[in-house]
């Protein structure tokens, strides 16, 4: 029998974490930035309620975690308006495309 402990979650948010940094190192496509955000955000829900549960800290970790999801729900609401937004006025979301916000 395989007994998940602390360093299995720990293992997947680094994972995850270092599929979100590659997705926003690497893209040019706005929601895939977005997207690689919010698996950052992921990651951090994991370390919350990983060590909220193995270090004995009571439920602040699924509190933390909570605030977190709300948090990303807001921003990925208020990110895909920009998004449509740049759409709209550009005919692109490449990030790298949009240098003329400047102006």
């Amino acid at each position: 029998m395989l007994n998940v402990g602390l360093d299995h979650f720990l293992v997947v948010s680094s994972l995850l974490f270092c599929l979100g940094i590659f997705g926003i190192v690497t893209r040019k496509n706005a929601v895939m930035v977005l997207m690689g955000i919010e698996l950052i955000l992921n990651a951090a829900n994991i370390n919350f309620v990983a060590f909220s549960r193995y270090g004995n800290f009571g439920y602040n970790g699924q509190l933390m975690a909570l605030f977190v999801i709300i948090l990303a729900a807001a921003e990925a609401a208020v990110a895909l308006a920009i998004v449509l937004n740049i759409y709209k006025t550009f005919a692109t979301v490449n990030v790298d495309e949009i240098d003329k916000l400047k102006e």
